[in-house]
């Protein structure tokens, strides 16, 4: 045993990122605030811990799980973004327009306001606004929402790390001010000569421009990440401008023989990475990935290891040192993922492989895929609910076309656009067309996505500790046993096992109870019935609720039946009373706690009950399981707009 654990020391490093995401998701994931003292101590006692790892190399498990909780509370308290009291609508809003975000229905304006500090607000007016701008209108806006489902996607909490108070629409929009042009205004002149979903997507970091249809058709095929400029991107860019300029520099032989071409080479591929950055809107994702190809970058040039688990764990640090809420963004999640699983499977495993020069590309290419596949699984259960079944398909089938063919015409017919001449540009979307019908054949397929609902953060917790075993135990090959001798597999497979039970044993709700109480729905005879067919405080409510119970987001929203203002839901256990006005509240509450058949009394309206009826009452958000249990959703932390 001595031994085995001494060779686990020199990976200790390598579990930093793992367990610092731990700690930092513990903070975040929490139902109540901590008491700041908890996490200044522990944040203290993470940083003398790592003093001594040299002599206590087991204590670094622990301290790097304390500085990710302290750090996280830290840097939570740290941010000052101001609270909206209360939603509201028919408001003067005037602001400076400090970024501007497309879809294909309407246009999203981040405004610097004076009144209200930072804001979303949409309009589906044509006019063109530059980033600069001040303008003024008649809007509404909208307190933050915290999670529809326990362990969900919490927008208050995203929108609080953004810095962004609140968000809501502008109607009537006047501009009291024109911006001078910039680098960003630039974007915006691109994106009215184009007019083309590509160039947007690709080239000027739009992630929305995209019909919805087809984004989901992409989703559905694996490659959605194509769309949304990351790594992938700037990885290609780079990789371009490294063998444009390294062959420019290899003409000029008096400047080879003293220095090598990569060098220069080198520097102004990072150079044009910086512009490309900037063109693509510096999103995080593409901050992220600049980041990662800085470090790349820096090692190369310097002669280290470029590609390695230990740099890849330094990335991560630097990445979490900057804002550790990373580590809750699905793209930081699955970025990260990929990447130690591919490193894994290339440095650790190094796989033989055909000598044949097509084979050998195609095999490479599909474990490559199936990796990034397996690793990123947990992720993407947790974040979107469904699994691609033909996921390393549609990776295959379409990653090399995209690569080689759609991304550079792309380019090219974006710069030429510019300056008038659309054929290149027209040329690509011909290719995506035919691309479109291939992935629509493929999520056509029988299977193609299986909705799993929204899964428990403790399994997602086993399955990463599991992939975590796989790549960071270090195995002994004098063990005895082959079973020992592959102790990494034991552990990591047993992990993955126990994450994979509960996630097909856990139950799912039976009834759900948005935050503010004007929306609930029921599961009856294992489909969804809402109280509403539409409810624009809860919109993403309804695809939220029908994920989490396995139905497909397009199906009908069905109406709960209701009496006298009244609605009892008879549930296989137990029955729900919800009652959403007045009036019926005041004429049946008496008869409701006193009804035994009733477990549960649901509100729009504050009710204070004496203690006879009160353990009946639900306050805030949550959902019901069939055993009559209730889980609260998170409302009360730093980032939610509480009334206490």
């Amino acid at each position: 045993m001595k031994e085995f654990l001494r060779n686990q020391y020199k990976n200790l490093f390598l579990w930093c990122p793992i367990l610092v995401s731990f700690g930092a998701g513990l903070y975040f994931s929490l139902n109540n605030e901590p008491n700041i003292w908890t996490i200044i101590l522990s944040f203290i006692f993470g940083v003398i811990s790592l003093v001594g790892i040299k002599k206590y190399p087991v204590l670094c498990l622990l301290s790097f799980f304390t500085l990710g909780f302290g750090y996280a509370g830290i840097y939570a308290h740290s941010k000052n973004v101001p609270f909206l009291e209360h939603d509201s609508h028919g408001i003067e809003i005037t602001g400076k327009i400090y970024n501007l975000d497309y879809t294909d229905e309407k246009l999203r304006i981040y405004l610097d306001t004076e009144n209200y500090g930072l804001i979303r607000i949409s309009t589906d007016t044509d006019t063109t606004y530059n980033i600069g701008d001040i303008i003024s209108g008649t809007g509404g806006l909208f307190q933050p929402k915290p999670s529809d489902i326990p362990d969900g996607f919490d927008f208050a909490r995203w929108l609080y790390f953004d810095g962004i108070s609140a968000t809501g629409y502008i109607r009537d929009i006047k501009t009291l001010y024109t911006a001078d042009s910039g680098v960003y205004n630039m974007r915006n002149r691109i994106r009215n000569t184009t007019k083309s979903f590509l160039t947007d997507s690709l080239i000027l970091g739009y992630k929305n421009t995209m019909p919805i249809e087809q984004r989901k058709i992409w989703a559905t095929n694996g490659v959605a990440h194509l769309w949304s400029i990351s790594g992938y991107h700037t990885t290609l860019i780079m990789g371009w401008l490294f063998v444009v300029f390294y062959f420019i520099f290899r003409l000029c032989p008096k400047l080879v023989r003293r220095i090598p071409a990569r060098i220069p080479a080198i520097i102004c591929a990072w150079l044009g990475l910086i512009g490309y950055v900037f063109i693509s809107g510096g999103g995080v994702a593409t901050l992220r990935a600049f980041l990662m190809a800085t470090l790349v970058m820096l090692a190369f040039v310097f002669g280290r290891n470029v590609i390695s688990l230990r740099m890849a764990t330094i990335a991560f640090l630097v990445l979490f040192t900057i804002n550790p809420h990373f580590v809750m963004h699905a793209g930081f999640q699955l970025s990260f993922a990929a990447i130690f699983g591919i490193l894994w499977l290339w440095q650790t495993l190094n796989p033989k492989l055909p000598t044949n020069k097509v084979l050998k590309y195609i095999w490479a290419a599909v474990l490559t895929a199936l990796v990034a596949s397996i690793f990123t699984l947990p992720f993407i259960m947790a974040h979107f609910g469904t699994i691609q079944i033909y996921g390393i398909l549609g990776n295959l089938v379409f990653l090399p076309v995209f690569s080689f063919i759609l991304m550079p015409i792309v380019i090219v017919g974006t710069i030429l656009a510019t300056i008038g001449f659309f054929g290149p540009l027209h040329f690509a979307h011909t290719i995506y067309d035919y691309l479109l019908k291939i992935a629509i054949n493929i999520a056509n397929i029988p299977m193609s996505e299986i909705n799993v609902g929204s899964i428990s953060n403790t399994a997602v917790i086993f399955m990463i500790l599991g992939l975590g075993a796989i790549i960071l135990i270090v195995n002994n090959d004098k063990f005895r046993y082959v079973i020992s001798r592959h102790i990494n597999l034991v552990f990591g497979g047993t992990f993955i096992l126990i994450g994979t039970i509960m996630v097909m044993f856990t139950p799912r709700p039976v009834f759900y109870i948005s935050n503010n109480h004007k929306l609930v729905a029921a599961v009856i005879n294992g489909k969804l019935q809402f109280n509403k067919s539409h409810d624009s405080s809860n919109y993403f409510a309804f695809d939220t609720w029908k994920k989490s119970n396995g139905e497909n987001a397009n199906t009908k929203n069905t109406r709960l039946a209701k009496e006298s203002g009244v609605y009892r839901i008879s549930l296989p256990k137990f029955s729900v009373a919800y009652i959403q006005n007045f009036v019926p509240l005041a004429n049946n509450i008496s008869a409701l706690c006193k009804d035994t058949n009733i477990k549960y009394i649901i509100s729009y309206f504050d009710i204070k009950s004496n203690s006879d009826c009160a353990h009946k009452i639900i306050y805030g958000g949550g959902v019901i399981y069939n055993s009559g249990r209730f889980i609260p959703i998170s409302s009360h932390r730093l980032w939610h707009n509480r009334h206490e």
